[in-house]
């Protein structure tokens, strides 16, 4: 019964990563594409690892390390591509409306550096 369970978990998991590729595909500039690969291919490693440790639960201790690294992983990845993204914006097509990055840097290569990234910074309430 667990061998059942742990294979519908896997499934579900890499119907996820399905997700993700169809997204990687569909999507229109690489900022989207980027939120379509992380987030789905997340909970489709978290589930497909789970998936495993429910069918061998001998491997269940290294699969939570494994869950653990990726959740840790993944948003730090994430964010250092968009960051990539972001700097590279108008080379690859990204048109970004509004752009509070690109506002607050301004603001902090002018010298103000008090109130980048707060609210009254980025729409002047």
């Amino acid at each position: 019964m667990a061998g059942i369970i742990g294979a519908f978990v896997s499934l579900i998991g890499a119907l996820f990563f399905l997700l993700a590729a169809i997204g990687l595909l569909r999507m229109p500039d690489a900022l989207n594409r980027m939120q379509a690969g992380t987030k789905a291919t997340t909970l489709g490693s978290i589930l497909f690892l789970f998936g495993i440790g429910i069918m061998q639960p001998d491997y269940l201790g290294r699969v939570f390390i494994l869950v653990v690294f990726i959740v840790l992983t993944n948003p730090v990845s994430s964010n250092a591509l968009a960051r990539a993204a972001h700097a590279n914006r108008k080379r690859i097509g990204a048109v970004l409306s509004p752009d509070a990055l690109a506002d607050d840097e301004a603001r902090i290569a002018a010298g103000d550096r008090g109130t980048a990234g707060t609210k009254e910074a980025t729409h002047g309430a």
